[in-house]
């Protein structure tokens, strides 16, 4: 038996508080689990930010230790106490299946990790040569101020300014008195 809580954050308000219901639901529906107690904590909004949060705190049975490491990786729980049993004795066989248990869920984590990364820096690039293309389709029409630029690709005004500055380096653009124009004819 053990306590645990879990959180939810997010927006807008009304889906949080649903959220962590549906969350406790399909815990109790899990027949891995049986849900003893649960106490919901009242939504609060985030103190300079416009997210909302809460948690639920529940008393929980899971019949095995293997059992209480998948609810781990299965719902994530910000916090765990191991209630029952006191004293947990382990043999070799034991120990060595819930480390293979373990490193297992860790290696797919790690493979999801690699993926999301993968396809983020691939985003990260096909969005940086879409800005490209769009300020140099700009820049043949009329030269255009940084703010100008800004105005008409929607990226931030610091971001912006670094990107035009890595094309300046390129040698793609230049900047004379606030102005940013071609600096050769593209195709």
């Amino acid at each position: 038996m053990f306590r645990t809580v879990i959180e939810v954050v997010g927006k807008p308000k009304e889906h949080i508080e649903k959220s962590i219901r549906d969350y406790v639901q399909k815990l109790k529906e899990d027949t891995t689990y049986e849900v003893l107690e649960e106490d919901f904590a009242e939504i609060k909004k985030q103190d300079d930010q416009e997210l909302w949060a809460t948690f639920a705190e529940l008393e929980v049975k899971a019949s095995s230790i293997q059992d209480l490491v998948a609810f781990c990786f299965e719902y994530m729980p910000s916090i765990i106490e191991v209630l029952e049993p006191k004293q947990i004795n382990f043999t070799d066989s034991t120990i060595s299946e819930f480390l293979n248990d373990l490193q297992s869920k860790l290696h797919q984590v790690d493979m999801v990790a690699k993926h999301v990364k993968m396809e983020n820096d691939m985003l990260k690039k096909n969005m940086s040569a879409l800005l490209k293309n769009y300020i140099v389709v700009l820049l043949r029409q009329r030269n255009l101020t940084g703010d100008q630029l800004n105005k008409l690709t929607g990226v931030a005004q610091d971001k912006l300014e670094d990107f035009l500055d890595q094309l300046i380096d390129d040698g793609r653009i230049d900047l004379k008195e606030g102005i940013y124009f071609l600096t050769k004819p593209t195709k």
